[in-house]
Order: structure tokens, then sequence, then C-alpha cells
């Protein structure tokens, strides 16, 4: 049986009341209302699906209330109703968004099955609706994770400059999270709707990276077989992410020069130009200022992207954000693994805010990632982590012996083969082929926890 709710706006009372009783058979919840102004009152209070209108009404005409309703409520269906067919209203109306133009008397029986189809279509909209806000959600501000300045200064800029449609040179290692802001900025802005699409440089040769980027004639070269739209055209109205702009060919400059200033570009083989509309958001770890005095980079292009620049800080510079991520990369990857992992050792951490972070965030991931695949129990212990990243980490701690030192090595080993035996330390021995005392003495020696 079917279910939803269905506003039913007509002066003809008996009409009504005759189509809530045969509508209501089937399950649909009825709304009543015989003008626009009480309809507008139910529409801005309770969630309707389908509204079935009247054309002609004592205040005002049903084809203009489609527009008006379609715009602030999308995902609503509307269905008109009229005593006298006339195509030019009928034309109108679907161009404003009606779902239906029906014939009241002679469309009676069609009535039912029309409103299960335009309830279908509601309930698809909404839950595009609800997929694109939980999208949107996850790309936000609120997820990028810190609470040092540094980050929060990037953040606060983002946040300045996501509204508009300013040009943003997002700047930083790799591994700091530029795409991450370049989506938090696209999907806090007016554009959010609409595609955000990425695109790494450094992935493609100048002649690929081309037709990627701009598109391609059929024929423009051996294997264009047919047309393809580039990446910038598909992005028409939204953002395009270029990451890695620095490895940009400078013919390709060029060309995405015409597209800052002009908004036209040309695609390849193509003899007249393309039109587009597209916010261009750009990233590098190189020194673009340096590139350009070495000829590397076009100085024109450099100050027409470098509208509104953002540092992204390297994780060794903001340290005390390590433990919030760490946490935050467990509950991910202890959920992936079907690991129950609660907790992170201080030895553990004691690593993770000593190590240099050569890799970034992108480093941090990939280590608790390993780090949850080889867990033994319900804490993340230093037995998780790989030994270059041991030997590789400089620690202050006191009892932490010299990276480079064969002493380290010999004590990782031992922690490992008693973290192994779950502290059995005759077992221990048994299996490192040496004598009980000298692991004894070891312990003592390395401070080690059995």
């Amino acid at each position: 049986m079917a279910s939803g709710n269905i506003l039913l706006i007509d002066d003809e009372e008996k009409l009504r009341t005759l189509l809530k009783r045969i509508i209501s058979l089937e399950g649909f919840f009825i709304y009543e209302a015989n003008n626009l102004k009480a309809a507008n009152k139910i529409l801005d209070k309770e969630q309707i699906d389908i509204v079935l209108c009247d054309v002609k009404l004592p205040d005002g005409n049903g084809v203009d209330f489609t527009k008006h309703a379609k715009n602030k409520f999308p995902s609503a269906e509307i269905i008109l109703m009229t005593a006298y067919g006339n195509i030019t209203d009928g034309v109108q109306a679907m161009k404003n968004g009606a779902f239906d133009y029906i014939i009241k008397g002679d469309d009676n029986e069609k009535i039912i099955p029309l409103l299960n189809k335009a309830m279908e279509k509601s309930k698809l909209q909404k839950r595009i609706e609800q997929l694109e806000k939980q999208v949107g959600k996850k790309y936000s501000f609120e997820n990028i994770l810190g609470q040092s300045s540094l980050i929060q200064d990037a953040i606060m800029l983002a946040k300045k400059v996501a509204p508009t449609d300013a040009t943003v040179l997002l700047l930083g290692e790799t591994g700091t999270g530029k795409e991450v802001f370049a989506q938090a900025i696209h999907y806090e802005s007016k554009r959010a709707a609409k595609p955000f699409l990425a695109l790494n440089c450094s992935a493609f040769g100048k002649e690929l990276l081309e037709s990627e980027i701009f598109g391609h004639k059929a024929g423009a070269f051996t294997g264009a077989i047919k047309d393809k739209k580039g990446l910038i055209e598909e992005a028409d109205n939204g953002t395009f992410f270029l990451d890695e702009i620095g490895e940009m060919h400078i013919d390709l400059q060029a060309k995405l020069l015409r597209v800052l200033e002009t908004s036209e570009f040309i695609k390849v083989g193509d003899t007249k130009s393309t039109k587009v509309n597209v916010r261009i958001i750009a990233a590098t770890n190189r020194d673009l200022q340096q590139d350009v005095a070495d000829g590397k980079f076009r100085e024109d292009l450099f100050y027409r992207i470098n509208v509104f620049t953002i540092q992204l800080p390297a994780l060794r510079n903001r340290k005390k954000d390590i433990p919030v991520l760490a946490e935050h990369f467990l509950a991910i990857f202890s959920k992936k693994t079907n690991q129950r992992i609660t907790s992170i050792s201080k030895d553990f951490m004691e690593h993770l805010q000593n190590h240099e972070w050569k890799g970034n965030i992108r480093e941090l991931k990939n280590v608790m990632e390993r780090a949850c695949i080889l867990a033994n129990s319900e804490q993340l212990n230093i037995d998780s982590l790989p030994v270059e990243f041991l030997l590789n980490t400089t620690s202050s701690s006191n009892n932490q012996l010299s990276a480079f030192s064969l002493a380290s090595v010999e004590k990782l080993h031992i922690q490992r083969v008693l973290n192994h035996t779950k502290g059995n330390k005759t077992e221990t021995a048994r299996l490192l082929n040496i004598g009980l005392t000298t692991l004894y003495r070891k312990i003592e020696e390395y401070n080690i926890t059995p």
C-alpha cells in the first residue's frame, strides 16, 4: 500500500471530498487547501511529497504557483488539474517544473497510477538530497582535525575564501591534505551541488595531460576515435582541482591561463573555442616563485593562480595534533580490519610524536593502518610498528637507545618476542637461544617492560 503526504488544492469542496476519499483509500495522507495562501502555509509547516493543484484558484494561477513551489520545495512533485485543457498552459506548466497536467473528469482513472509515479520520483529526489548533504558533511571543514594554531589559521583562511569564486593556491608538502582542503572549499561554496573534479598533473605526460584537461575531437591524434570532453568541461559550474600544478608543461600553462582570463579553451584538434564556467583550485609542493625565476613556470599564470594562497603546515610542525589524528585513524582502521582495538600505548604514541613524518598525514595514516593489521591485543603497542619506523624515530626519552645502534635493534627484538610469548620469559629465552639469566640482564639493561 502506498504512503506519503499529498496536498490537495481546489476551491471546489465537492471535488476535494471526492478526490480525498479516492486517494486516501490508497494509503496516502491528505492535506487540503481551498486557495494558494492556505496551501503555502501548509507547505511551510508540513513535509509534502505531492501537490495536486487546480489551475484556476481564487487568489492565483496554478501554473505560476508551480514555479514558485518548485523553487522553494524542489523535491515536491506538482500535478496540475484543469477543467479546460489548454495547450499553452500545459506547456508552460511543464516548463515551470510540473510533473504532469491533467483534465478533470477525463483523467480521473489516471490519478492513482500518476500519484504512485510522482511519489517514486519525490522519494528518489529526497534520497539524492540526503546523500548530497552527507557528502557535503563528509568534506566539510569540521572534518579537518587539529587544534594547533597553524592548522586553525589555514582553516580560517579557507572558510573566508570558500563562498567566493576566487582562484585558490594551496601550498604544502606531499601528504599535508591539500585535496581535503580543496574539497572542503568546494562544498562550502555556492558551487557545492555541482561537480568537484581533481587531476594530478604529475601523473600524465604533456599530450595525455592536455587531452585529460581540455578534451579532444575525433581524429585529433592516433587512437582518438570519438570526441571526448576534458575534465575542465566536465567540471562546468563546479570546481576543478589541479594538484601538483608545478609539474604542468609550460605549453599547457598558456592554455590554462586563457581559461582563467577568458573562460574559454580549445580542445585538441578543434578550431573553435568552448566556453566554461569553472572555479580553479591549484596545489603544489614546489617553490613556484623559484620555478618562475628558472623559466619553468609562467609568471603571468603564477600571478593568476596566486590570487589567494593558503599554506598547509607539515605534520612535524603541528605535533600536538598527532594524538587526535592517530585516534581518528585508529577508529577507522580497527573497524576496517575487524579488530577490537580500543587504545594506544604510551610508548606507541611517543614514537608517533617523535617521528619526523616526511610523508605527513598520509604517512601517519599508512602507519596506523599497518599497525591495526598487525595488532594482537586491544591496545596498539610498539611491536605493531615497523622496525625501520622505530629506527628512524628520534626520541627525547632517556630510556630510548640511539636509533643507529645495534642495541636498539636488540632491544626491539627482545620486546617483540616477549610480546609474542605474552611475557613468558622462559619461552622467550628459548626462542632467542639465550640463557634465562642473560634475558633478565637484557630486560634490566634496556628497561624493557615485559
